[in-house]
């Protein structure tokens, strides 16, 4: 099998043997494990009986997609793949290639097939490519030139073609818990030679910083012994001070985004006072903008709380108002209560499912006028044509209630707003009940 290649910071390919032995290169990356087995924090993909130890037992690979956060090992994993079999290595990165270098790249793997010799082709950040360059990979994985495998952080299904998707298995990566990053860091005392200059709370304090990234843990380990000097040991706020603290890893326009805003969401809508603020508080120390979580708050009490509860509503705008005055941090507080409220609010969707309702029945019905008896006739033409005929004015009726019909007469009377016996709603119901049979009584029914 040819060797694998590397890629240096130029850009410039080395055979292993090739690399100049005093390059520097970081700690993750001397750390980098050399078999499958020793990658940590993903048992259920490599382990005896993971999802790609089964996949390299059965003796083809296909194409893969690896999907993870950082730092959780799908680079590795990728080259690893390559001593597992029989295939070329080829590494690109989306970030700095183009339709020529596809070209190129899958011209190669057709000569390397031509002399029985196939391709894995490793695409990092593959989601960086666009559709149409995603596109140019079907005929090479249709026809067996590439095994595909594709690297990404974010999430497939919507970043990735459905096309290159139907022709690649998924394959997730887990965020690395506190025991694979602390068997990280034993690894990188042992290649070190030296301990590192932690106390117990301290190295606890480091696990959390790396926030479940094993490049991140070896980084800031890394920075760790550049900053001790002879004989010194770091508590825990000197190591904040000599890292100044990672922020956690959160992109605001992808995927941990989404998961935590989805997160708080549910939160509320399942009465989690608690659960709530965890996710609100993760994501406003990860720098959410406050005026994000707070519309999403005023979404929350008209979804899920409605009438239930109708003060949800005001107070979830009350804190948008009180974060405005006062602004970051002082305004938080704000958010937090107005979380609180809402997910110990009784909980109600009916008006979110009537103006569901009414809304389809709307577009079904299309231009229907409404019934004459209830328009205005400002003219005599409209007065002759019977606008506004047999109104009866509620205020003029027994309990200011008339019991007419206001719906287009092609459709009838329709029900979309069916309140349920909680909160607030449960004194809407009676009124509705209420109306019903007075309703009944005066039509004749």
């Amino acid at each position: 099998m040819p060797a694998k290649r590397e890629i240096d910071d130029t850009g410039s390919l080395f055979a292993p043997d090739q690399l100049p032995d005093t390059a520097p290169r970081p700690l993750a990356d001397r750390l980098r494990p050399t078999r499958l087995a020793d990658v940590v924090g993903q048992d259920h993909l490599v382990g005896p009986e993971g999802a790609l130890t089964r996949i390299l037992r059965s003796g083809t690979l296909g194409s893969l997609i690896l999907w993870g956060p950082p730092g959780t090992g799908k680079t590795t994993v990728a080259r690893l793949l390559a001593g597992e079999t029989n295939l070329y290595f080829e590494q690109i990165s989306a970030v700095f290639s183009g339709v020529a270098d596809l070209k190129k790249v899958f011209a190669a793997a057709r000569l390397r097939r031509e002399s029985g010799q196939g391709t894995l082709l490793f695409v990092d950040e593959i989601h960086r490519f666009n559709r149409a360059q995603q596109d140019s990979f079907l005929p090479v994985m249709e026809d067996g030139t590439i095994s595909l495998v594709g690297a990404t952080t974010e999430n497939p299904s919507f970043e990735l073609n459905a096309a290159l998707l139907s022709r690649a298995r998924v394959l997730t990566f887990r965020p690395l818990d506190e025991a694979a990053l602390r068997q990280l860091l034993a690894r990188a005392e042992v290649a070190e030679g030296r301990p590192l200059p932690l106390s117990d709370e301290a190295r606890t304090l480091l696990v959390a910083l790396a926030d479940r990234d094993g490049r991140a843990a070896l980084t800031l380990a890394e920075e760790v012994w550049r900053a001790a000097g002879r004989g010194e040991v770091f508590e825990a706020a000197e190591l904040l001070e000599v890292v100044q603290r990672r922020a956690p890893i959160y992109d605001k326009g992808q995927d941990s985004h989404y998961n935590l805003i989805s997160a708080l969401h549910k939160s509320v809508r399942g009465s989690d006072p608690d659960a709530a603020l965890y996710y609100l508080a993760r994501m406003l120390d990860a720098g959410e903008d406050p005026l994000y979580l707070l519309r999403r708050m005023v979404r929350m009490a008209s979804e899920d709380i409605g009438l239930a509860d109708p003060q949800a509503l005001v107070i979830a705008n009350a804190a948008k108002d009180a974060f405005d005055f006062l602004g970051s941090p002082e305004g938080e507080l704000a958010l937090a209560e107005a979380c609180v409220y809402l997910a110990t609010a009784p909980k109600s969707n009916a008006v979110y499912t009537a103006f569901g309702a009414a809304t389809r029945t709307a577009k079904e019905s299309g231009s229907l006028l409404p019934p004459k008896h209830i328009l205005n006739a400002p003219t005599r033409l409209m007065k002759s044509e019977g606008y506004g005929r047999g109104y009866d004015y509620d205020h003029n009726a027994p309990d200011a209630f008339s019991g007419q019909d206001y719906f287009p007469e092609e459709i009838g009377r329709q029900t979309f707003y069916d309140p349920p016996e909680r909160g607030f709603e449960r004194e809407i119901r009676k009124r509705l009940d209420y109306w019903a049979k007075l309703r009944k009584e005066r039509s004749g029914d």
